[in-house]
């Protein structure tokens, strides 16, 4: 019997059919990112607003010369022209001008992670779906090559059973010592450990998550101001799921994906997030898909991507804000857990412990 290979489209969904203008909201270095691959997938971006004047022009400059400037994104939102608004402001200002472009009729695409407030952020989602406009959050991860595969190999059944994932990350995030990131008491498990937490959610979405438990420490090298050192489990009903975060590797840079089924194993290896070999083996077969693209900004494209064939659609993103809850429900409680020492149970903690940013 031939081995048939699963047939996975894991590639960026590209809005063909739904060519509307947007507004950037933030200009902050991340939105290169954005920006490059919005211009790669001929989207139009009409404005960008900075309160940082000068920082929105580089940007504009840069990627859509044509586009307007404004400080102030009241003007940007009364543009009847534009009708959706990506948000990448930090999050200690980004609930109220998520909350002024829902009533200004746009949709939002919110960068990660979504809010501070838990409860905050419900508010939001109610406020959007009232308006009849679609919210969702830029969880990019979702749409990295490596990442997507996993996700959709095992919605399709390809797996079987779902029972353990395990993330191993060894990097270096030293790089954010001076940088507005360094105020961030939780940077490693709360800004950028919300992509793990959102793949987790995403990958067990049907399976309630029962506690977390987690710790941080201080690499005894690092000059970063919040430990870059963390781990955390979750424990499911018939599920067991880890995550270890070494932020502090300083030779051999390593990103480990391990998620095992009854029917096979996804195993994702490579010595960068956006450089990995994916492996399928599974009872009959082992087999390496042949991916193509980057997280860094293949994921970007998928994000905004999604948001407007949902809106073409007329049906809720992958991505949608009320469904992200769950990530930053896993999120908080693993803060929660490192802080208290003890396990916390998912949804228990609804606001982030300590400051999520410096203002």
């Amino acid at each position: 019997m031939t081995f048939s290979t699963p047939a996975i489209d894991y590639q960026p969904p590209r809005p063909d059919r739904c060519r509307r203008k947007i507004g950037l909201i933030g200009c902050g270095s991340i939105t290169e990112s954005h920006l490059t691959a919005y211009r790669d997938m001929n989207l139009e971006v009409a404005a960008l607003c900075d309160i940082d004047r000068d920082r929105a022009i580089a940007q504009r400059d840069a990627f859509y010369p044509d586009a307007t400037v404004y400080t102030d994104q009241t003007a940007l939102l009364a543009r009847e022209d534009i009708s959706v608004v990506d948000v990448a402001t930090p999050p200690t200002v980004r609930p109220e001008i998520v909350g002024e472009a829902i009533d200004a009729g746009k949709h939002v695409l919110s960068q990660k992670p979504f809010v501070l407030d838990i409860d905050e952020g419900r508010d939001l989602v109610e406020r959007a779906s009232d308006a009849g406009v679609k919210l969702a959050v830029n969880q990019n991860g979702r749409w990295s090559p490596q990442w997507r595969y996993c996700l959709d190999l095992a919605a399709a059944g390809h797996l079987g059973t779902l029972q353990t994932a395990r993330f191993t990350e060894n990097w270096n995030h030293d790089w954010i010592t001076e940088t507005g990131f360094d105020g961030i008491d939780h940077a490693i498990l709360y800004d950028y450990g919300i992509h793990w937490f959102d793949v987790i959610a995403t990958l067990f979405a049907d399976h309630e998550p029962q506690w977390v438990a987690a710790s941080t420490a201080r690499s005894p090298t690092q000059t970063a101001s919040p430990p870059l050192l963390a781990q955390a489990i979750i424990a499911y009903d018939d599920i067991q799921v880890s995550v270890c975060f070494d932020g502090h590797t300083c030779h051999g840079e390593r990103h480990v994906t391990v998620v095992t089924g009854t029917d096979g194993t996804f195993v994702s290896d490579g010595p960068s997030l956006n450089d990995q070999t994916v492996t399928v083996h599974r009872a009959d077969a082992t087999y390496t898909p042949e991916l193509s693209g980057q997280w860094f900004t293949d994921g970007f494209a998928g994000a905004m991507g999604e948001l407007l064939v949902a809106i073409a659609e007329d049906r809720p993103p992958e991505h949608a804000a009320a469904a992200n809850l769950a990530s930053l429900e896993l999120c908080f409680a693993a803060v929660a857990a490192a802080e208290e020492g003890t396990p916390v149970v998912p949804g228990d903690v609804r606001k982030l412990r300590g400051s999520g940013w410096t203002d």
